[in-house]
């Protein structure tokens, strides 16, 4: 007997979708009865209490069998309840592909697909050939109908198991989709003997401890969008194992802020899951989760996702939000109708009677057809037209004839920028070119008034925007670890703030490196409106001066000590094209966050004297730091930036994070399709120079190898596992001088590049010099200076192999004197033989800063006429003091009387 026959034929099988609740378990339960014959088969994935429940407690209630062991080509129909969607039930992926569409299938040969749902239908759902989908709270609802209307016999324990499907999914008849079918079924029910105290026991379980825990997360992590004229919450978290039952920790955070949108976000393991929950008409859930692969009902929705950062996903939650939710049409809250226009013969008399009359400031004026506008007039004008005598002329000899329009769909923001801003005495209000309505200036300030803020909209839209942040006072903190004097030099720039009534951040590195225990002078400060304005009043009140860069809106303010402190105002970059210099724009803290390169550099704390030291952290940083993890913000973050990726590099090594499996992802997309090609040689120049800046650069020049970004630099660059073995020697040599020598300034990035370009061709050096933009100088260093370095280490470890007896301490002062100190640390790290380094380190240690006491004046006095001599006497007495020959003042002048040194002053 093959396997074929072996399994079970049957003609009808029934299921539903996966991560079943009690609805769809209970539906599948219900078609069992109406399709007696049939088969349910379990959706995998259960939520593990009503596995528990139903397979331990309720089994005997299904015929049930696993979709393995059943002959689907014997099947004839498919019975699907609580869905319609193809990806949600993947168990009869197979016979999905075998239903006929025909309303006669079974005469076709198909199978027939039966569908029971109370979701709303979307684009890409099946087809069924016999079809119920009524809007119910609970698609058991529907099938309870239809078992009482045929009068099919229910026992006690199945219509507790259909009324708990109706409980659960009405919310225990809270949600605003419960309907009266299903009051009247869950009725129906009771009358069947389901017992409500089981329902009760289930329905009402209490949650776990780890639950809690998630539950406070939830309750902590809340921030609140006005979007389209609505509070929208939504709460981001991640947790490292799986959270069970998050639809009712959802529920219970709905419940306990009683707020009527409600979105969680929820990292768990590698997946994201969002979970949303609405109490009003204007917010489907639904509808919003299912164009992120999710769906639902308008009232509660989930979805998953891949591959993507919590703060990816956030921002495309809140467009898509914005897009979905039906607006609130303030515009049409605040407008005056029907308006009042008059025409533009009317006179200025005639005007102010009307405005006298309706008690307003102004007046629409239009020619012949209402609608076909011309100006206005304000009852200023018509007050001074009338104080002149000229009340008998048209009101347009005197009319305002640049005149703004709005549309009913507008926000406030727009509103309030075309008044207050734009100086419009007047907003006529278009739609479809018919005008509707008017705001004026007494409209708007009611408004604003009636929003319940002294101050202006925008000023409380903002406050919005930090209480979307996760905020917490570290003031104690910042006095452990500040010294009292940064702590001083903050708070003044706090108070600068506070007497011009602006909010004042220090941000970024110094935030970052704050919370990492690490040392930073930076002080990075970005202010919500003008930041040079701030700049020049801090320098004025510091006493110090103040240098300002106006095409970016920052400015540096130098205090007397040398101090340096940059100040920028917040603002919006956007790029035209990938790698092309950001366009700058004045914005929000929040905007000018979201515009950097990673997280962990988006933390800002603020230093107004009312909030002084509270932490703000709008995307998640705190948490990669925790995680030492480098992640960026947005997917296109390479492609606006592909600098980035060398500073992603830099990062990880500095700190000895790991870059993000996304992050990384996005690096490697970003070199293949080549976003470098656009990028300045000098900015990749930037970015090189900083990574070998670092402590210990090496593992960053790893990661550019092996990532294959050394071609950017240039195609014939390379770097082998010689070179990588050269820079260990060099970061060896380099801490050995910076431990000897501390104040010795030198450029540091140039010994490691010269060892990184020392294996190629002099013409690559050349173009990477040329395409860098390096200065002269810096070309001669790499270049024709390090050549000349390789010839003098050649001779010197000649030298030392073949064991010259002549080489004495005046001879290795000559052969590496004319060297600058970054030549010769890089010989030093480059020397083949301890011997050579040794001999490079005594010169450097001994010999190089040896000087003669004897001056021209000296030698005037015994006699020798001044001339160009001079030089080679000066030396020759120098090496002599080099080869120990001579050590005092009276030795050196004695070695020249005695040598008789002769010259020509010619």
């Amino acid at each position: 007997m093959n396997e074929k026959d072996e399994k079970i034929k049957i003609n009808t099988i029934i299921t539903s979708h996966v991560n079943s609740d009690f609805d769809s378990i209970a539906s599948m339960l219900a078609a069992q009865k109406l399709y007696p014959d049939s088969i349910v088969v379990f959706p995998g994935s259960q939520e593990k209490s009503l596995r528990d429940f139903f397979i331990s407690s309720m089994s005997y209630l299904f015929n049930m069998e696993n979709p393995d062991a059943i002959d689907f080509s014997s099947v004839k129909t498919l019975v699907l309840v609580d869905t319609r969607q193809r990806n949600r039930v993947p168990d009869v992926a197979e016979l999905i592909k075998c239903i006929s569409k025909s309303k006669h299938s079974s005469k076709s040969g198909g199978v027939e697909l039966h569908i029971y749902d109370h979701h709303p239908k979307q684009e890409d759902d099946l087809e069924g050939t016999f079809e119920v989908n009524d809007k119910t709270g609970a698609t058991v609802t529907i099938l309870s109908r239809i078992l009482r209307e045929r009068k099919i016999p229910i026992t006690p324990d199945e219509a507790t198991v259909m009324a708990l499907g109706i409980y659960e999914d009405t919310g225990s008849f809270n949600y605003s989709s419960t309907t009266e079918s299903d009051f009247l079924e869950a009725g129906f029910l009771v009358s069947c003997g389901a017992s409500v105290n089981t329902i009760s026991s289930l329905i009402t379980r209490e949650i776990s401890t780890d639950q809690v825990t998630w539950l406070n997360a939830m309750l902590n992590e809340i921030t609140c969008h006005r979007i389209n004229g609505f509070d929208i919450h939504i709460s981001t978290i991640s947790s490292t194992s799986y959270i069970t039952d998050l639809a009712s920790i959802v529920q219970k955070v709905v419940k306990i802020e009683d707020i009527n949108v409600f979105f969680a976000i929820v990292l768990m393991e590698n997946k994201i899951t969002i979970v949303g929950r609405s109490r009003i008409d204007e917010t489907d859930v639904g509808q919003i989760l299912s164009a992120m692969g999710g769906g639902g009902h308008a009232y509660a929705a989930s979805a998953k996702i891949m591959d993507k950062t919590l703060v990816q996903v956030e921002q495309e939650l809140l467009g898509i939000i914005k897009n979905k939710v039906r607006t609130r049409q303030i515009v049409m809250e605040i407008m005056s109708s029907p308006p009042i226009i008059i025409d533009t013969m009317i006179t200025c008399r005639k005007a102010s009677l009307i405005m006298t009359r309706y008690n307003i400031n102004a007046l629409l004026i239009s020619e012949g057809d209402r609608n076909n506008l011309t100006g206005y007039i304000s009852r200023q004008v018509i007050e001074k037209a009338l104080y002149h005598k000229l009340d008998h002329l048209p009101v347009k000899e005197y009319m305002s004839t640049e005149l703004s329009i709005i549309s009913p769909d507008a926000d406030i923001h727009e509103v309030e920028n075309k008044i207050m801003e734009g100086k419009e005495a007047i907003l006529p209000v278009i739609r479809e070119n018919e005008v509707i309505g008017v705001i004026d200036r007494t409209d708007l300030v009611s408004f604003l008034l009636s929003y319940g803020k002294n101050n202006r909209f925008m000023a409380a839209q903002e406050e919005k925007s930090l209480r979307n942040a996760r905020k917490r006072n570290i003031e104690p903190f910042l006095k452990e670890r500040l010294d009292s004097k940064i702590i001083d030099l903050l708070k003044d720039i706090g108070r600068a703030g506070d007497q011009v009534g602006l909010d004042i951040f220090v941000v970024g590195g110094f935030v970052r490196d704050l919370l990492l225990y690490r040392n930073s002078d930076d002080i990075d400060i970005v202010v919500e409106g003008d930041g040079i304005a701030f700049a020049r009043q801090l320098a004025e009140m510091k006493q110090g001066r103040c240098n300002i860069h106006p095409e970016f809106g920052t400015a540096v303010v130098i205090l007397p000590c040398g101090f340096k402190i940059d100040v920028a105002s917040a603002r919006l970059e956007y790029y035209n094209y990938p790698a092309a210099l950001p366009t700058v724009e004045k914005s929000s803290i929040k905007v000018d966050l979201f515009r950097r390169d990673f997280t962990i550099n988006t933390l800002a704390i603020r230093l107004n004297m009312i909030e002084f030291g509270t932490l703000i952290d709008f995307f998640g940083a705190q948490r990669d730091l925790k995680d030492k993890t480098i992640r960026i913000i947005h997917n296109l973050s390479f492609v606006e930036d592909p600098t980035r990726v060398f500073r992603a590099i830099k990062f990880a090594n500095r700190f000895g994070f790991v870059i993000g499996k996304l992050t990384l992802s996005l690096i490697k997309n970003a070199i293949k399709l080549d976003f470098f090609k656009n990028l300045s040689g000098l900015r990749v120049f930037s970015e090189i120079r900083q990574i070998l800046e670092e402590d210990n650069p090496i593992s960053a020049i790893e990661y550019i190898r092996d990532y294959q970004l050394d071609k950017i630099i240039h195609p014939e660059f390379c770097i082998d596992r010689e070179t990588i073995a050269f820079l260990a020697s060099v970061k060896k040599t380099l801490d050995w001088h910076d431990l000897m020598y501390l104040d010795v300034e030198y450029l540091r990035w140039s010994v490691y590049f010269m060892v990184l370009t020392k294996r190629s061709p002099i013409r690559v050096c050349e173009d990477i010099c040329s395409k860098f933009q390096l200065s002269p100088r810096q070309t001669s260093i790499i270049i024709r200076d390090r050549l000349r370095a390789d010839e003098r280490l050649y001779l010197l470890e000649k030298s030392l192999v073949e064991k010259i007896p002549l080489f004495k301490n005046s001879a290795l002062y000559n052969l590496l004197s004319t060297f600058k100190t970054e030549h010769i640390l890089y010989m030093m790290a480059t020397a083949k033989k301890e011997e050579t380094r040794k001999a490079i380190s005594f010169f450097y240690t001994q010999l190089k800063d040896l000087k003669v006491s004897i001056r021209g004046r000296d030698l005037i006095q015994i006699g020798i006429k001044p001339g160009p001599g001079y030089k080679n006497i000066i030396q020759a007495v120098l090496e002599a003091k080099l080869d120990g020959l001579v050590e005092t003042r009276e030795q050196e002048m004695e070695f020249v009387k005695n040598r008789n040194i002769r010259f020509n002053n010619n």
